[in-house]
């Protein structure tokens, strides 16, 4: 079997040589060990130091597109190139290289289609207080959401079949962690996690700039996938809160009316308790709106799934690749 080593890269050529010096070249149960770089539109020596560090393979876009895409390209990519399976990993060598060959085993026994790195967020050191806490709140959410058991929803420390890569459809523009965890349980592949190992920080993420703006961005990306992918869940939760708020509002009338027989006045509550009503209605209709459209969502993956094994049929090249080193680093074969 094939195992491609993806890293998604910007401006990575100070921290790259240590990460590409700490994966191992030879993992169990595979025959060839490659590795890949994908060049988010870096503006330094990013793709020269991949090349003279012997990365076999380069994706390199021609600007930078985030995370998320850089990720799906690489995917693409390996998927291209012939992978049986790929691995995920950040280039500020947040995770230690010889923690892959844990990664992969249930995949090689056979019992993962996906397989998560957990880093064990409620004790790493670097974590501020309020970060962990998150980190565990953020994970739960995409737990319920999900469907699944992962502890460490937001790490990128990941091993994927061919059968689940061609699967993936990542729209987010920020990260494809969360969104990807929900879609694989949407799929029902086999998903599962293993402890980790991590390496100390050497640099502040560049995904966010503050606690707040990690806060913000990845409730967002929550709550808009969670919209997306539990359409029914979330806006019946929203009508329901608005359907209490409304009784809440009709209250004094009702009361008046109720135990006085008084039905005059209270003309406020009335007009309130009408408009959370209609709010309300109005947002049951949009909940089924919306399970159409991830009805319509779900048939277009499993178009773009039969598109990409036509793609892998016909041959169709990668975009935006170009060949690692001239002699690349070894490749380890059976033969």
């Amino acid at each position: 079997m094939k195992l491609i080593i993806q890293i998604p890269c910007l401006n990575e050529e100070e921290q790259l040589p240590a990460t590409l010096a700490d994966i191992p070249r030879d993992v169990p149960g595979f025959d060839v060990v490659e590795l890949m770089v994908i060049d988010d539109g870096s503006t330094d020596r990013t793709v020269e130091v991949a090349r003279a560090h012997g990365v076999h393979h380069i994706v390199k876009l021609p600007q930078n597109r985030g995370l998320a895409a850089a990720f799906q390209a690489g995917l693409d990519t390996a998927l291209k190139l012939g992978a049986d399976v790929v691995v995920n990993t950040d280039a500020d060598n947040q995770y230690r290289g010889d923690s892959i060959p844990d990664l992969v085993a249930p995949i090689v026994a056979g019992d993962a289609d996906v397989v998560v790195g957990d880093r064990d967020v409620r004790n790493i050191a670097e974590f501020s207080w309020l970060k962990r806490r998150l980190q565990v709140l953020g994970s739960w959410v995409v737990r319920v959401a999900s469907g699944t058991d992962i502890p460490d929803a937001t790490s990128g420390f990941r091993a994927y079949t061919r059968e689940a890569a061609l699967q993936l459809m990542v729209v987010s523009r920020y990260t494809y962690t969360i969104e990807s965890i929900i879609q694989v349980g949407k799929s029902r592949l086999a998903v599962t996690h293993v402890p980790i190992r991590t390496n100390p920080k050497v640099r502040d993420s560049r995904l966010f700039s503050s606690t707040w703006g990690y806060v913000r961005r990845n409730a967002l990306t929550i709550l808009r996938v969670f919209a997306a992918y539990e359409p029914i869940k979330f806006f019946s939760t929203i009508a329901a809160l608005l359907v209490v708020a409304a009784l809440a509002a009709f209250s004094p009338f009702l009361w008046d009316w109720i135990v006085n027989g008084e039905r005059s006045g209270h003309l406020q509550s009335v007009i309130l308790g009408a408009i959370l009503s209609i709010s309300a209605f109005l947002v049951v209709v949009l909940a089924i709106v919306a399970d159409l459209m991830a009805a319509h969502r779900a048939v277009t993956q499993r178009v773009l799934e039969h598109t990409r094994q036509l793609e892998l049929a016909a041959g169709v090249p990668p975009l935006h690749y170009e060949p690692g080193a001239t002699e690349p680093g070894p490749t380890i074969s059976a033969d």
